[in-house]
């Protein structure tokens, strides 16, 4: 089996977590790093034998060496993404590349563009696509026992406390510089409702907005961090989130990156204060209305009001309904023909349910010449343009 070479640029959770982990143990070798924080950069080369002489504070350092690998993982912060995309694919590497892949529609073009007129490929860190769950709903559709699908109902639960994490006080609580909530959380699923339409959007409506985390929703007494807060009950405390979950695993592992305890975390960093500060912009509620342009119409709820943090469906064709409990596994198919009904489970574990793993195996396979790209940068790219499409709807 031929041996990969890999750089990762950006080593925070998905990048020097998630991907360069799943790369190395799938028989890839993580070769060179970037990234600006010196602690990081070092606790992530010593997953990886890697010395100093290979590891880089930024790109442009690295790519003055030319090409030195066989491809490159771009896991940098969302408004980070383009610039290096566009250095790596002039030296004709091979991209994976995190979703959100740009925050200004424009680039998806020059994305494109760049990418013909080079002898490498971008493949868009769409993981869902690669879970067995998800396989498997393809399969349901490609087997013809739903007839002629009309119509899906997709919803991406995101799980309060997941919220609070991500888009209060995470990376992603303003947009700017972070992407939208529905391009950053959800372009995932609108990538789904693109594979199983079988066909692009015509057109993109969406409601929401950002109801409760404001300033004026705070509890009487609330301090500004939690650890000092007197307040009891509240689902956000962010004691409650952490305190009980392993250290070594995410969301935890985002507290210490670089070596910070997780109480140094809650007492000084964002991850610690209260979610009523008023530091986040972006909707925590938005409905988005999709036709495909062979007729197909879709609908899309994203909220983090949910106690589970999982993604719900149902499928309705002419011959039959699928509905789907991701978490779970759960699916079961109601043929129309006889009243049939069938029920069974997929295996769902893993993150994402399994895809993080499965789209590094598919990515892999692809570099080593034995598949085709996972999904063609056009077409993961559909996801994106209803995702733009949708926040100039909820915003107009």
């Amino acid at each position: 089996m031929k041996e990969i070479t890999v750089a990762i640029l950006g080593c925070g959770n998905r990048g020097g977590d998630v991907y360069a982990r799943h790369l190395a143990a799938q028989g890839a070798l993580v070769t060179h790093l970037v990234d600006p924080r010196p602690a990081r950069l070092s606790e992530v080369a010593s997953r990886h034998g890697l010395t100093s002489a290979v590891c880089f504070p930024d790109w442009d350092a690295f790519f003055a060496l030319g090409r030195v690998a066989d491809a490159v993982v771009i896991a940098t912060p969302d408004d980070a993404h383009v610039q290096p995309c566009l250095r790596a694919l002039a030296l004709g590497y091979d991209v994976l590349l995190e979703k959100p892949v740009c925050l200004a529609e424009s680039e998806l073009d020059t994305l494109l563009h760049a990418e013909a007129r080079s002898t490498g490929s971008v493949t868009v860190c769409h993981v869902l696509r690669a879970t067995p769950f998800f396989k498997e709903i393809r399969g349901v559709l490609d087997s013809g026992r739903l007839g002629q699908l009309v119509g899906i109902q997709h919803a991406e639960n995101v799980a309060y406390w997941h919220y609070a994490h991500s888009y209060v006080r995470g990376n992603w609580r303003s947009s700017p510089p972070a992407a939208p909530f529905v391009l950053a959380k959800s372009c995932h699923d609108l990538d789904l409702l693109r594979w199983f339409a079988g066909a692009p959007p015509s057109r993109v409506d969406s409601q929401g907005g950002l109801h409760h985390f404001r300033p004026e929703n705070a509890p009487p007494g609330a301090s500004e961090r939690c650890v000092t807060c007197l307040v009891s009950g509240c689902p956000y405390d962010a004691r409650l989130i952490y305190g009980p979950r392993p250290l070594d695993v995410w969301p935890n592992t985002v507290l210490t990156a670089g070596g910070q305890s997780l109480s140094e975390a809650l007492a000084s960093g964002p991850y610690g204060q209260c979610v009523y500060l008023g530091l986040n912009n972006v909707a925590d509620h938005q409905t988005v209305s999709v036709t495909f342009a062979n007729g197909v119409t879709a609908g899309l709820s994203v909220s983090a009001f949910t106690h589970n943090n999982t993604r719900t469906l149902k499928l309705l064709g002419t011959h039959g309904e699928l509905r789907g409990q991701m978490e779970l596994g759960e699916l079961e198919v109601h043929g129309f023909h006889g009243g049939t009904v069938e029920r069974w489970t997929v295996e769902a574990s893993g993150n994402h349910g399994g895809g993080d793993t499965r789209l590094v195996h598919d990515w892999l396979a692809f570099l080593r010449g034995e598949a085709a790209v996972p999904t063609p940068l056009a077409e993961s790219l559909d996801s994106h343009r209803m995702a733009f499409a949708a926040e100039r709807s909820r915003l107009a």
